[in-house]
């Protein structure tokens, strides 16, 4: 009972953690001229619902500078932050764009164990692999298999719109900086992991 309260704390702390660092991030570049239009800022800061939840998607591209980019058909999937956490993980977070005109349903995402299979469409069939170790780090999860990641509400992402997303994996060894995030079908992610 007592660690079921402590993960869902720290989902709650990490998503807390994501959104301040996306709205500190936003009030720092968007504070430049003042006379454009709010649309970018107001675009970036609808994704940092951390829970993947449809109200967390938006139309408009991200604004922060992806570490990594990669596509597969319709889908964008950009990495925008992987941090290393003092409680030995490491959160990575980013978001998904469906550039096609259907609604894109994320089930393949959520990865082939029959734990998984409860976490419906969600990132939790994802991977952190570390060349330099040997070594493939899988999503967190409680112990009742639901993963520390984001769960799309409604299985996926609208035509046309964008939805944020976030994962927590174990921590590789300090001297491990460079990793690739796989997920699903999409081509691997090559990203550097910087210090929280």
């Amino acid at each position: 009972m007592d660690l079921r309260h402590t993960m869902k704390g720290r989902r709650v702390l990490s998503a807390l953690a994501i959104t301040t660092g996306l709205l500190f991030t936003m009030a720092g570049c968007g504070s430049g001229d003042g006379g454009g239009k709010s649309g970018g800022a107001s675009s970036t800061k609808s994704p940092a619902g951390g829970s993947g939840s449809q109200a967390g998607q938006s139309s408009g591209p991200a604004a922060e500078q992806a570490l990594a980019e990669v596509k597969s058909g319709d889908i964008t999937l950009a990495v925008t932050s992987a941090v290393r956490d003092q409680g030995g993980f490491v959160t990575v977070s980013g978001t998904v764009t469906n550039s096609g005109g259907r609604f894109w349903i994320a089930a393949n995402w959520r990865g082939d164990e029959r734990e998984l299979s409860r976490n419906g469409a969600s990132l939790a069939g994802a991977s952190l692999i570390d060349s330099k170790g040997k070594k493939k780090y899988l999503v967190l999860r409680d112990t009742q298999g639901r993963c520390l990641c984001t769960k799309f509400d409604g299985g996926g992402v609208d035509a046309g719109k964008s939805a944020a997303w976030f994962a927590q994996f174990p921590a590789p060894p300090e001297d491990t900086t460079k990793v690739d995030f796989q997920v699903g079908a999409m081509p691997p992610a090559s990203i550097e992991i910087s210090q929280g």
